[in-house]
């Protein structure tokens, strides 16, 4: 494999990755941390950034990706698992949120109008320029790594170098949650833009691409992998630093309550009566990238489970039902993604872990069963209390978990679950074992 085309492949993973959340949470997260900001931003590089390209190591590292990973639970549970993450962060929720936001943040503020109908001509557009760009799985590296990343980097760095030189404030005010504890704070802020849900349906992006540059035996897709990753996770934390710096740097006003409050006045102070249309140049190509990556993951993995459907059916059908769910609008969207992500995203990440461990402690079915059982309780109360279902008793009972204030209660219980699993593999290994030696003998 050439250095270049593993490069590009680090700048399309980058692309994938950078959507509209991932534009707007660093800066915020700069704003509300003022003098804090730099182990603020330790934390949610911690979260935002090395655990989304452990999950993409993961995949890769697998035989068969993501079900292969929730096989080690079960087979049913890992055919369920992989459609659930593709269909919670594809169709009904990351396909849909990318065009909403490119829309509402992107569009409506530099167009001055958002009615019904622009709302149907965007995502129109949107979605006719998203299939042209999917409908070709081959391509994707050229088409993201060579061409769309590089804009997005442009127009990223013309914001930074310009800010860099005109912003001077000293940050001051800080707000909660990064008063007493600013490294847990942004850990949690890393933690709230699930870009590990999307690490698991990209890493078959990646490999497959991989594939393609001629990456053949496992040795040589790790390599290739762990490069990509390596020049992703650089790209993902300069642009995380200087989007949070200009937080940072931001005057404290009334009114702002998340990171396109932070910088829309940034670009206009920045740029002038330019400033909102250039801002919304970068929204649209960071949400355009993610929304390419996050259709092209789920076409190829149902492709793979019902290989009699084309993968370009299944382009167009992902396509018809985000451009339909966009129109729902946005607030619509979470009420019912966000219920579902908050349930999946413990049992994935616990997976994760013990899949990146796996040399060191094997793969004992009783080691996964048990740390995903442990952690589905605390993750089902977190989803059922996100639609307003909840029972003062159990509450009582889970909230003696450390850290269940901040919804990571399950950390602790699934670390239970998989040590009390791993001894007991052990011990029925060793049992077996012993049984076979003495029918030997």
């Amino acid at each position: 494999m050439k250095k270049s085309r593993i490069l590009f492949i680090g700048f399309m993973l980058f692309s994938l990755f950078f959507g509209a959340g991932n534009l707007i949470f660093p800066p915020f997260l700069g704003y509300s941390a003022g003098s804090n900001f730099t182990p603020a931003i330790l934390g949610f590089l911690f979260t935002g950034v090395l655990l989304p390209i452990l999950a993409i190591l993961a995949v890769v590292q697998a035989r068969h990706g993501l079900i292969s990973i929730g096989s080690r639970v079960h087979p049913v549970f890992g055919l369920l698992f992989a459609v659930l993450i593709y269909l919670s962060i594809g169709a009904l929720y990351g396909i849909p949120r990318a065009a909403n936001v490119a829309y509402e943040i992107g569009f409506v503020p530099a167009a001055g109008v958002g009615t019904w109908w622009t709302l149907l001509l965007f995502s129109v557009i949107f979605f006719l320029l998203t299939l042209l760009l999917s409908l070709n799985p081959e391509k994707i590296v050229d088409r993201l790594g060579q061409w769309l990343t590089p804009i997005l980097f442009g127009t990223l760095a013309i914001l930074f170098v310009r800010a860099f030189f005109i912003f001077d404030a000293e940050p001051t005010t800080v707000d909660a949650p990064y008063t007493s504890s600013p490294f847990i704070g942004g850990f949690l802020e890393g933690y709230l833009t699930m870009d590990a849900l999307g690490a698991l349906a990209f890493g078959m992006v990646i490999v497959n691409s991989l594939r393609a540059q001629g990456a053949s035996s496992k040795r040589e897709l790790m390599t290739g992998a762990t490069a990509a990753t390596i020049v992703a996770g650089l790209g993902l934390s300069v642009v995380y630093i200087s989007l949070g710096w200009i937080g940072s740097r931001m005057f404290q006003q009334e009114g702002i309550s998340d990171g396109a409050g932070v910088l829309e006045p940034a670009a206009a102070m920045l740029f002038g009566p330019s400033g909102s249309l250039f801002f919304g140049v970068i929204v649209f190509l960071a949400c355009l990238t993610t929304c390419v990556g996050l259709i092209t993951a789920c076409s190829e993995f149902f492709h793979s489970v019902m290989p009699r459907i084309a993968y370009k059916s299944f382009v167009v059908l992902f396509i018809i039902i985000g451009m339909m769910v966009t129109n729902l609008g946005l607030s619509l969207i979470l009420s019912i993604a966000v219920p579902l992500l908050v349930f999946i995203y413990p049992l994935a990440i616990v997976l994760i872990v013990l899949s990146l461990l796996r040399p060191l402690i094997g793969e004992g079915s009783l080691m996964y069963q048990l740390s995903m059982i442990f952690t589905g309780i605390f993750a089902l109360y977190e989803g059922l209390s996100n639609v307003g279902i909840s029972a003062p008793a159990v509450t009582g009972i889970l909230q003696t978990a450390p850290f269940f204030e901040q919804g990571l209660g399950w950390a602790l219980p699934a670390l239970i679950g998989a040590a009390v699993g791993y001894l007991l593999d052990r011990l029925m290994s060793s049992s077996s074992s012993q049984k076979a030696s003495f029918n030997e003998k």
